[in-house]
C-alpha cells in the first residue's frame, strides 16, 4: 500500500470517528428543533466526507499496486530520483480560463435557477472542454 492511499485511509478513519462522535454529541445535546436530536447537516457532511476519503484511498490503492515503486515510497531515495518530466502543460492556453468561466455560468444558473443560464454554461463547458482537448490536434492555421 502506497503513501497516498494510507493518507486517505487515515483521513477517512478520522472523519468516520468524528461523524460517530458528532452524531452522539448532537443527539445527547439535541433539542426539540432537531429530528431525533441529531443535527443532520453536519452528520451527513462528515459521513460523506469519510466515504469520499475511503473511495479516493481505494482508488489510489488500486492504481499504486499497478505502478513500480515511486521515490516517495523508497526510504533511500534522493531528491534527484523524483526529477524529470511530469507532463506537458500548455503555457499559453486560454481554454482553462474559458472552462472556469463556463463553470461560473453554470453555478450562477443553479444559484439563481435560471435555466437559460444553466444551459448556456453547460454548452459552453462542453465546447471549451473539447477545445482544450483538441487544441494541439487542430492545425495551427485553423485556430
Amino acid at each position: 500500500m502506497g503513501t497516498g492511499s494510507k493518507v486517505f485511509y487515515a483521513i477517512g478513519t478520522f472523519l468516520a470517528l468524528m461523524a460517530v462522535f458528532y452524531i452522539l454529541a448532537t443527539n445527547w445535546i439535541g433539542e426539540d428543533a432537531y429530528l431525533f436530536g441529531v443535527e443532520w447537516i453536519g452528520a451527513v457532511g462528515l459521513t460523506l466526507a469519510a466515504a469520499f476519503s475511503f473511495m479516493l484511498g481505494g482508488y489510489l490503492n488500486i492504481t499504486e499496486r499497478r505502478m513500480d515503486i515511486v521515490p516517495e515510497d523508497w526510504e533511500e531515495a534522493e531528491m534527484e530520483d523524483g526529477a524529470g518530466v511530469l507532463g506537458f502543460y500548455s503555457p499559453s492556453s486560454i481554454w482553462p480560463f474559458a472552462m472556469a468561466a463556463s463553470i461560473c455560468f453554470l453555478g450562477l444558473g443553479i444559484a439563481f435557477w435560471q435555466l437559460w443560464l444553466l444551459a448556456f454554461g453547460a454548452v459552453m463547458l462542453i465546447w471549451t472542454t473539447a477545445q482544450l482537448n483538441l487544441q494541439y490536434g487542430i492545425p495551427r492555421e485553423k485556430h
